[in-house]
């Protein structure tokens, strides 16, 4: 891949990376920087042809010759990013905070072991390995050392672009099983983590921790509805006071109504009635006094 590529990507106007330029001489150095950007990964470049040779490793790399770790080839960058750390601004490629995590330098390996053991190779090997998809070199950085290889992967998933590689360690003194790449998290430039390095705004940003706030509710009938919601819940939570039984009460009123109607009916049942006399016995005698 040629710096056309890097060069089209970016707006160097708005971004602190270094422009393109092809270098006429290789000192066959390595980084590798962790970049968050969309997602978390690790690039791993080699000062190779005037460029870096890139490959972006999800996992990052390790020491452990059991871990074969997935490497999406990506454009070439100018040799002049070696030594990159900062931030890219949002809303350009690549957006997000860089550290540098480890640099050294590399050393192509023959391709033709020498008693079993991979042998220092030349510049002209190292190409044609690059080429030809298995890529054999030794690292001596502060963190990575001993002998590695990248390896194109052959069997291709439908859209692929043929840019998968495997990142491998290969057996020697400097493997380490069950290597952990989190043991790390500094810059070897500047011994500053990743929150120092993208600053207090852009680091609080990664943070999965920190208690949830519902901040400003721009929405007027959204804060109501909240508001209201939280008021309900805190009359739930408060102590109720008791409430008198209305229902008894009324019963209890009709019941000392009825048995009051009742004590009176007995009474007057009770009391002696004066005997009424004979209406028809009456008019009699009225007419006998009236004819003597």
């Amino acid at each position: 891949m040629a710096l056309e590529e890097y060069k089209r990507k970016r707006r160097f106007e708005e971004t602190p990376e270094p422009p393109p330029k092809l270098e006429k001489k290789s000192s066959h150095r390595f980084v590798v920087q962790k970049h968050r950007a969309t997602r978390l990964h690790y690039d791993f470049r080699l000062e190779m042809e005037g460029v870096l040779k890139s490959w972006a490793v999800p996992k990052g790399p390790s020491l452990d010759p059991a871990d074969k770790r997935l490497a999406m080839q990506v454009e070439d960058h100018p040799v002049s990013y070696f030594d990159f750390e900062g931030i890219i601004p949002e809303g350009n490629y690549g957006a997000g905070t860089v550290m540098v995590w480890d640099l050294g330098t590399w050393q192509p390996l023959s391709p033709v072991p020498v008693n079993g053991k991979y042998v220092p190779g030349t510049e002209a090997e190292a190409s044609a390995m690059l080429a030809k998809g298995d890529l054999k070199f030794r690292l001596k950085g502060k963190r990575l050392k001993g002998d590695f290889a990248l390896v194109r992967m052959h069997s291709r998933r439908p859209g692929s672009k043929g840019t998968e590689w495997l990142l491998i360690k290969k057996h020697d003194e400097y493997e380490v099983p069950g290597y952990d790449i989190e043991q790390y998290d500094t810059s070897v430039l500047t011994k500053r983590t990743m929150a120092e390095i993208g600053g207090d705004v852009s680091s609080a940003e990664w943070k999965s921790d920190r208690p949830a706030s519902r901040g400003t509710l721009k929405a007027l009938w959204l804060a109501k509805a909240v508001a209201k919601l939280d008021q309900k819940q805190s009359t739930k939570a408060s102590p109720q006071r008791p409430q008198r039984n209305t229902e008894g009460k009324n019963r209890e009123e009709q019941t000392a109504k009825a048995v009051a109607k009742l004590d009176q009916k007995q009474r007057t049942s009770a009391s002696p009635q004066r005997p009424q006399g004979n209406t028809e016995e009456k008019k009699t005698r009225k007419a006998k006094l009236r004819a003597s």
